[in-house]
């Protein structure tokens, strides 16, 4: 039995609050469980200069914890500098985002997307990244009621969640708990169309079978395809 007395196949309790930063050009709160994280959106009129005449806009994101989002205190990056995990999982933020929409329909603009933690209970990255996706649809949405697009673009929904084999039994969305002591722990990201975007899975003690890998992949499918619900 799962601490929150889930079934293995559940998710947690997801729940987003928007606009909640009214200052931003869209701004998610997203609740996974005890996993919180804002998403924000700024929209910046101009690109990196390796876009610079090429009409096409750029997606970027950066991803941070609060000192106090875990259960110890952690330093501020802004004090001790960005760890390698930090820059990872913002470039993995990065590259999800920027599979949602043809970067030449937002014209030379930069979204720029802040994912900061404020408690975290495994699933951040994941929780970022479905958060994220939704504030760039609304960003994108008034650009459009501002007059600075035209019309909405195509966009293609996004959505991750983890998964991972704990104590010999596969789970969907995995809290501290039990990504802790899983025995294979695993990210997915999805597109709305079905197709993976990103897999990033990790074997603790030995390696992991095939069949488990589609047992893991068919979890995620299922989880994901109800976080599409909230679009």
């Amino acid at each position: 039995m799962r601490s929150d007395n889930r079934a293995p196949n559940s998710l947690r309790p997801v729940s987003i609050v928007r606009d909640f930063q009214p200052q931003a050009d869209a701004s998610i709160l997203i609740k996974m469980g005890n996993t919180h994280v804002a998403c924000g959106v700024s929209v910046e009129e101009t690109v990196p200069s390796f876009l610079k005449g090429s009409g096409q806009g750029w997606i970027t994101a950066e991803y941070g914890m609060l000192p106090c989002a875990t259960s110890s205190r952690s330093r501020r990056e802004s004090v001790s500098g960005r760890s390698g995990r930090t820059y990872e999982i913002q470039r993995l933020i990065g590259r999800s985002l920027r599979m949602m929409v043809d970067l030449a329909a937002i014209g030379e603009r930069t979204l720029r997307i802040d994912c900061d933690v404020l408690n975290a209970d495994g699933g951040t990255r994941t929780a970022s990244i479905t958060g994220a996706a939704l504030a760039v649809r609304n960003a994108l949405g008034r650009l459009v009621v501002d007059g600075k697009l035209e019309k909405m673009p195509v966009i293609m929904p996004v959505a991750a969640i983890s998964a991972g084999m704990v104590d010999g039994v596969p789970m969907l969305d995995l809290d501290y708990g039990e990504d802790s002591r899983a025995e294979v722990d695993a990210n997915f990201v999805m597109a709305g169309d079905g197709r993976w975007i990103e897999i990033q899975s990790t074997a603790e003690g030995e390696p992991f079978s095939n069949e488990s890998f589609l047992v893991l992949s068919g979890l995620a499918s299922q989880g994901i395809q109800k976080l599409f619900d909230l679009w």
